[in-house]
């Protein structure tokens, strides 16, 4: 385990209640570390936020940065978890990519905000920036793997492939849900799974 990994299990309340609190402060610093950006915001602005007092704000967290680490690690389990629960109502592989990458965009359009704490957490902590990626990477490229061993796709380096649909994805969230504030058009998602599908190649 890592000293943060172990840091951020010390506090975590065990009531229904202080789970209600936790995710008060959790929802406040999402608007905050997103709106804001990490070194502009404070301890007491996502305490009034919340409507919490700042000494209810260290019976959870210990730091701004603890809060900060928490969080882009939430963005990660929830979108590992909605991309997941999407797949499995697919008829195979391909609708499966094709219902992720939706969620994907749906989930950056409803939280812009996360994309762009995802972003910055390379530079407030690099450690949770990679694992934030590469647990979504494995997710990714494990899928690729069961449906390569179903015939549902060709063979290859799952892992690379898993890297590029990632960045793929990535994009379009930058570019249409962050830059533009809206879901792209269904011709967008239908373009981009043709890539996914066929490649650029003339004879693909």
């Amino acid at each position: 385990m890592r000293p943060n990994e172990r840091m951020l299990t010390d506090l975590v309340p065990v009531t229904a209640r202080g789970e209600a609190t936790r995710r008060k402060l959790l929802a406040a610093a999402e608007e905050e570390f997103g709106g804001k950006g990490f070194h502009p915001a404070s301890v007491s602005s996502i305490t009034t936020r919340a409507g919490v007092g700042q000494g209810t704000f260290y019976l959870y967290f210990r730091s701004k940065e603890e809060i900060f680490v928490t969080l882009v690690r939430e963005i990660g389990g929830t979108l590992r978890r909605r991309m997941r629960s999407a797949a499995e109502q697919a008829a195979d592989h391909l609708e499966a990519e094709r219902l992720g990458l939706r969620t994907l965009l749906d989930f950056t359009y409803e939280h812009p905000g996360l994309l762009r704490i995802v972003q910055e957490s390379q530079f407030v902590d690099e450690a949770v920036f990679r694992e934030y990626h590469e647990r979504l990477a494995k997710s990714c490229a494990d899928s690729l793997r069961d449906a390569a061993q179903r015939g549902e796709s060709t063979p290859g380096d799952a892992d690379t492939r898993a890297w590029a649909v990632m960045g793929i994805g990535h994009a379009l969230g930058m570019r249409w849900c962050l830059w533009q504030g809206r879901l792209p058009d269904d011709k967008v998602i239908d373009e981009a799974m043709q890539l996914v599908s066929r490649g650029i190649a003339l004879n693909a």
